[in-house]
């Protein structure tokens, strides 16, 4: 019964949604906005109309009011692959970046981003205020798009882009980004918004700010490596295998395989170890074949006896 209310109320996914808003409603609206470096998409658009009004638009409402064209052109051209927890990821992150930022009526004495801390980070040790703005929002974006949200913006841009035009996702949004960043540095020089820094170096920490976030979205949605896959070749298989239940309590399994090269049949060991376990792994092998082959590469996930599950 417990299961079936889950799936039918998914309230993990919209708590962990919700989080995830916020840490990116932080980074953007405490941690960016006044240091004038953009991170691309309808925030970095948002953020340069911000400063085109001369601070008079805030870039929470900004954002989303972007947003919301784009999301109907997205269920009129996609369907309905961007759904309601599209809505709500947009909508929440928005409301966070200006909540941060003191601009939600009744909550005009929160400013986070006037506080002594952040001010000193922005005058003092501005890379390590970009950083936190860049994980902030990295975590928070991959966050939402591990429980099944989006942030709308570039993401149903780019879909659209490869459903009419062939475009990758990924060279889609890379392109969206670059576009708006150096739009926001071209505003940022023309209206003479960053007397301390040129508008050059601030274009340069957004590119910066692109690349720690996309890698840390990345490690949100895949996780850290945990786990290794071997792929095991050898003349002893049965040895090897024996020796890995044994003195390693880990499974294995035998798949058929033909050698081109000598064109002879054997055996291939496929097995899963943790990150622990690959030194005393090709220990063993070398021990018992010293000429086997041995592949490992990087796993990501493994649901099973004997491994961690990730939430």
């Amino acid at each position: 019964m417990g299961k079936k209310l889950l799936k039918k109320y998914p309230v993990i996914d919209y708590f962990f949604i919700t989080l995830g808003a916020a840490l990116m409603g932080m980074g953007i609206g405490v941690f960016l906005v006044d240091a004038r470096v953009v991170p691309g998409g309808a925030s970095g658009l948002a953020m340069a109309i911000h400063y085109l009004s001369g601070g008079t638009i805030q870039v929470g409402l900004m954002i989303w009011l972007i947003n919301v064209p784009l999301y109907i052109w997205g269920l009129k051209e996609l369907g309905k692959s961007f759904g309601v927890r599209t809505f709500v990821g947009f909508t929440l992150s928005s409301f966070f970046i200006d909540f941060f930022r003191g601009d939600i009526p009744g909550f005009a004495s929160l400013k986070l981003q006037e506080t002594a801390a952040i001010q000193d980070l922005l005058h003092n040790d501005f890379l390590f205020l970009i950083i936190i703005g860049a994980v902030l929002l990295g975590v928070g974006i991959g966050m939402i798009f591990k429980f099944n949200g989006t942030t709308a913006g570039s993401d149903i841009v780019a879909a659209i882009m490869q459903k009419r035009f062939g475009f990758k996702p990924g060279q889609a949004i890379m392109l969206i980004d670059f576009f708006v960043i150096a739009l926001a540095g071209l505003v940022i020089d023309l209206k003479d918004l960053s007397p301390d820094r040129p508008a050059l170096t601030l274009t340069l920490y957004a590119v910066f700010l692109l690349f720690i976030s996309s890698r840390l979205i990345d490690v949100v949605i895949d996780g850290f490596d945990y786990a290794r896959v071997a792929y095991i070749i050898s003349d002893r298989n049965r040895e090897i295998a024996d020796a890995l239940t044994k003195n390693m309590t880990r499974g294995a399994t035998a798949i058929k395989s033909r050698g081109l090269y000598k064109n002879i049949e054997r055996e291939v060991i496929f097995t899963v170890v943790t990150l622990k376990e690959v030194g005393k792994l090709t220990s063993l092998i070398k021990e018992i074949d010293p000429d086997a082959f041995v592949i490992i590469n990087n796993v990501h996930e493994v649901l099973g006896k004997g491994f961690r599950r990730r939430i």
